[in-house]
């Protein structure tokens, strides 16, 4: 693979975009525009911070535990779930959401957009060990758009000659202001997967509060969800195509003390997901010779 040297040769951006080497070893690119900061480690094409500079507290979470090293994913940031979300459907010992989040990617372009936001393209990497996992003709491409919003393409590529099936996520974690004065909105009267209580079937009724664990998945959800976070003032948009499923998340107090990188000891508090997935009910199927793209973008305005 490329050093943070050979990186900021070929892709680096004055002003934009520039690679570094992290004490664990991993190369990291850091992006600094006249609109936002980000910063993205190309293992798992993971993306770790987004903050608008009209922001005075970052939009994407990290737990300020989080710990980077070798085929470890990150806590926190926006982790690529892929070829399939959640535990895989036969094998137990293959990791739960895929490999994408814990493999090197190769950076395949960067530029400057139109209006001044910054581009970054990468792919995954293959391996014999993923194909052992997956041992389908493909390509995953991820494109993220850092500027005033924060836009991410994450595309399927099938290049073999059968069809497959994938699940997939962008599993972002949202910086807010605390868990329990917060509320989702967008999937009032929508069907989910209650994982917390059994995985039943249930109905949204209103937006979405938090007053303990919780795990759901939305199914055949296509629409803009909102995060109104009564403590930081703002509103935060996550809007999407081609993701029918959207997964909201926290851990509460017993599993984030289990997990022990949430950022102790009141880390989760300040961190909900919203998700943009495909997933059980919505799983892809990805035919010979086409792509499926999903995309999310996240816009935060104040109130």
């Amino acid at each position: 693979m490329s050093t943070a040297q050979q990186l900021n040769t070929q892709f680096g951006i004055k002003g934009h975009l520039a690679f570094r080497e992290d004490a664990s070893g991993l190369i990291i690119a850091e992006i600094n525009n006249a609109q936002a900061t980000a910063s993205l480690c190309l293992q798992g094409a993971h993306l770790m911070t987004w903050q608008p500079k009209s922001q005075a507290v970052p939009v994407i979470w990290l737990s300020r535990d989080a710990k980077l090293a070798a085929g470890k994913s990150i806590r926190g940031g926006a982790p690529v779930c892929w070829p399939w979300f959640g535990a895989h459907a036969s094998e137990s010992a293959f990791p739960g959401h895929g490999y994408a989040r814990t493999v090197p990617w190769r950076v395949m372009e960067s530029g400057v957009e139109p209006r001044g936001a910054t581009r970054l393209t990468l792919r995954l990497v293959e391996s014999d060990k993923t194909r052992a996992q997956w041992p389908h003709a493909c390509s995953l491409d991820l494109t993220v758009v850092v500027g005033k919003t924060l836009r991410m393409e994450m595309t399927t590529e099938n290049t073999g000659a059968s069809e497959f099936v994938i699940g997939e996520a962008l599993h972002t974690y949202f910086q807010i202001g605390d868990i329990g004065a917060v509320r989702v909105q967008g999937l009032a009267g929508c069907e989910y997967w209650d994982k917390v209580g059994g995985s039943t079937l249930k109905r949204q009724d209103g937006d979405i509060s938090f007053a303990g664990e919780t795990d759901r998945v939305y199914i055949n959800t296509p629409d803009e969800c909102v995060i109104e976070d009564e403590k930081l003032k703002r509103r935060i948009r996550v809007a999407k195509s081609g993701s029918l499923s959207t997964v909201v998340w926290t851990p509460w107090t017993d599993k984030a003390n289990k997990m022990g990188d949430m950022g102790q000891p009141d880390g989760w508090r300040e961190m909900v997901c919203v998700e943009s997935v495909n997933a059980i009910d919505n799983v892809v199927k990805v035919v010979a010779g086409s792509r499926h793209t999903l995309i999310v973008e996240y816009g935060v305005e104040s109130v």
